[in-house]
């Protein structure tokens, strides 16, 4: 057997958000916005008579996978929550760093390097990048949830 110098393979985690459920229903609520907008404007062009049926055909076009993107992305990140609700493993999240980083023109967000570890889990570290929070700080202890078996985490802050 080859010795490979104690490396341990590296761990491959995803971060699952917290998707509670009055943003859950925004995030449908504006899904099938989205989806209906480009349908009603074609139909209003249609029975109206009114030269809107460009803009309805563009509309339907471009916001109906868009909505339909986001409204099957909020079912996957309720779905991931709720396994990790299920079957989650409690685990604890130790920021290691924090670096200032360009999120946008307009404001700057935060990577957050974490340790993450508890009872029965291989330890691994991983990066999150986030808004700005007073509580970040080098140090601090959050609650953790891991799914070792789906590759999931979610940081409670």
């Amino acid at each position: 057997m080859a010795d490979d110098g104690g490396a341990a393979d590296p761990v491959r985690m995803s971060l699952v958000d917290r998707v509670g459920r009055w943003d859950a229903a925004t995030l449908y609520f504006s899904a099938a916005t989205l989806c209906l907008c480009g349908p009603v404007v074609l139909g209003f062009a249609v029975f109206s008579g009114v030269e809107l049926l460009l803009m309805g055909v563009v509309f339907t076009v471009i916001f109906l996978p868009v909505g339909l993107g986001l409204w099957f992305h909020t079912n996957l990140e309720r779905e991931h929550n709720r396994r990790l609700d299920a079957i989650g493993v409690p685990a604890t999240a130790e920021i290691l760093d924090l670096t200032d980083f360009e999120w946008n023109g307009e404001e700057s967000g935060v990577l957050v390097e974490l340790r993450i570890s508890g009872p029965g889990l291989r330890t691994f570290e991983t990066t999150w990048k986030r808004t700005h929070h007073p509580a970040l700080r080098v140090g601090l202890r959050c609650k953790a949830a891991v799914d070792p078996a789906g590759g999931r985490f979610r940081v409670e802050l």
